[in-house]
């Protein structure tokens, strides 16, 4: 028992050694002091100083916890920091930050305050660069919002969501690039506004309406006076283009319209040979006829104008109407004095006549009536111009024929070389006559190249007052050759003749003695008395079928206009040729039958 109190006592005196060299170590020493004064039990005093053990114990255990969990929060508070600093680095996109060590060292407190202004400072830079992308974002809704049509845009309703994770340069510019795309895009649909809002402008000043109302009925924020911002939606621009189009479809209506009654006017001024003075009051209607650029002065196209020229061409009609029939004659007698001039068909009676009734029982139309007499008179006129190189040379080939017929007539006058006033000049006139009558083959040989030329290029026959001129040049050309062989044979009845004559007074010088053959002078005188006649008829004979073969233009195309409708009928009288041989014949027979031995 004792052992054991004296170990308890060095224990208690070792632990009381122990708590006298900590600071508590008084304490205890006065505890025991006032113990030993008290004569407190030593099992009393273990129980004490076990007590107070556990109570440390209790207290270092708790401070030991407090340590552990603020060491524990030192260490969390130390790995959020880091994570939040590298998550920034990542979301900024950046790889670190200057002035930082990549790797710490020190206690806690010391690595948690050298990151603490580090992260600070990355935080203000994501702020920055949070208000940043806000700002570009924020634009982009706007002018978006815009282009889709919503004019009033309220940026304090309208939240801007930014995606905190990805922060960088990288897509700070590529929101910049779709805000300069979009704002590029806006001052384009701005440009096309503008320029469809000035087209609607000058439209309705040509047309004579009203831009500002036709405007506010394309959408109220397009008016100037709205003091609105200008929609600038796809379906505005398609309301405006759709606008524009239908105001230069109505443009070009009443320009057209305007040409159309432009050109009746001139049509009707000209059939009628309206006065310039009575023009001038509609010549802003006729110009637009010679204007090929655009109409672009105001008030050209208006209705009253469209209005005022239908009802001058109303007026010039109901006028042109009791004009018609005079001047449908007009037209008629320029077409036929065409024709007649050239030789050329001219329409028939009971054509015309026909037309006349028309206009008027009003069958047809005026216009179309007068525009078919000028297609005629137009295509008769290129028909005479084309003509005209051809009937030039029939000019010549008509006046030759009439001088070949006086040269014929001239050659029967016996008395063509007696002394006589004016006998000198028929002489001289005779002379160019044969000059232009040799020159006739050669004029109707070109004649009847340049008419089968004009035939084969028109692929038409051509006709010479409704009569072919092919045949007529043939049939001179052939009654000129039988012409030429009629007197060829007629100098060979002369050449007989004259030789019988010489045989019959040889005969009657050689044979005086045959008084019951010999013909008397006066049954010889006879006879030549009767041949003279017969000779002289036969020679006049020949003469006039010559004359009646060359006949004048104007007996030959009658002569020919009568037989026209039949394709082989000749058209100029042949006589008979044989009777007149026969009769010749008949006459050197009688001659030569008493004379014969």
């Amino acid at each position: 028992m004792d052992h054991q109190i004296s170990s308890l006592q060095t224990t208690i005196r070792m632990r009381s050694t122990a708590l006298l060299e900590t600071s508590c170590g008084y304490l205890l020493q006065e505890l025991q002091m006032i113990w030993d004064e008290v004569g407190e039990d030593q099992f009393e005093r273990e129980k004490v100083l076990l007590d107070l053990e556990q109570e440390c114990l209790e207290v270092y255990r708790r401070k030991v916890d407090t340590a552990n969990i603020s060491r524990a929060h030192l260490h969390q508070e130390l790995a959020e920091a880091e994570a939040e600093f590298t998550h920034l680095l990542l979301s900024l996109g950046e790889r670190s930050l200057p002035g930082r060590p990549e790797k710490m060292s020190g206690t806690l407190k010391e690595q948690l305050d050298s990151i603490t202004p580090a992260l600070r400072e990355m935080r203000l830079r994501k702020e920055e660069r949070v208000n940043q992308f806000q700002a570009v974002q924020g634009q982009i809704q706007k002018i978006s919002a815009e282009i889709a049509g919503q004019s009033e845009y309220d940026n304090s309703s309208s939240t801007v969501i930014v995606n905190e994770n990805d922060l960088s340069l990288k897509k700070l510019e590529e929101y910049q690039i779709e805000l300069q795309r979009l704002r590029n895009e806006k001052n384009e649909r701005l440009q096309r506004v503008e320029k469809y809002i000035g087209k609607i402008h000058n439209l309705t000043a040509i047309l004579g309406m009203d831009s500002s109302m036709i405007i506010t009925k394309v959408h109220p924020s397009l008016n100037e006076l709205s003091g609105m911002s200008k929609n600038i939606s796809d379906s505005i621009l398609a309301k405006l283009k759709s606008t524009v189009e239908s105001l230069e479809e109505e443009k070009q209506k009443r320009l057209e319209k305007l040409r159309q009654l432009g050109r009746a006017l001139k049509n009707l001024w000209n059939l009628m040979d309206t006065p310039s003075r009575e023009r001038q009051s509609f010549c802003h209607v006729t110009d637009l006829l010679l204007v090929s650029s655009e109409v672009s002065d105001p008030g050209s196209l208006t209705p009253s104008i469209i209005q005022q020229a239908e009802a001058e061409v109303k007026r010039l009609d109901q006028l042109k109407a009791s004009k018609m029939k005079e001047l449908f004659h007009k037209k008629q007698n320029e077409l036929e004095e065409i024709c007649n001039k050239s030789h050329m068909e001219i329409p028939s009676q009971s054509e015309m006549d026909n037309i006349t009734n028309l206009i008027k029982t009003g069958e047809i139309d005026h216009a179309d009536l007068l525009m078919s007499m000028d297609e005629q008179i137009s295509r008769a006129k290129e028909e005479a111009s084309s003509r005209k190189a051809i009937m030039e040379k029939v000019e010549r080939w008509m006046l030759a024929r009439d001088e070949e017929r006086w040269l014929e007539e001239y050659n029967r006058d016996e008395n063509r070389y007696s002394v006589s006033r004016g006998a000198h000049k028929n002489l001289r006139r005779a002379e160019r006559a044969r000059i232009t009558v040799n020159k006739i083959p050669a004029l109707v040989d070109l004649l009847i190249v340049k008419t089968k030329s004009w035939e084969e290029e028109r692929k038409k026959v051509f006709l010479y007052d409704e009569v072919p001129l092919l045949a007529m040049l043939e049939e001179y050309n052939m009654f000129r050759l039988e012409k030429e062989e009629e007197k060829q044979r007629q100098r060979e009845n002369k050449k007989v003749q004259s030789q019988v004559v010489v045989e019959q007074e040889n005969l009657f010088v050689s044979r005086p003695g045959t008084s019951s053959r010999r013909l008397s002078n006066g049954s010889l005188n006879g006879g030549f008395t009767n041949a003279v006649p017969i000779n002289r008829r036969v020679s006049l004979s020949i003469q006039h079928l010559g004359s009646n073969s060359i006949n004048s233009a104007t007996q030959g195309i009658s002569f020919i206009k009568e037989g026209r409708k039949v394709q082989g009928e000749k058209m100029f009288a042949r006589p008979s040729l044989a009777h007149l041989r026969d009769e010749t014949a008949s006459v050197v027979s009688t001659f030569s039958g008493p004379l014969s031995p």
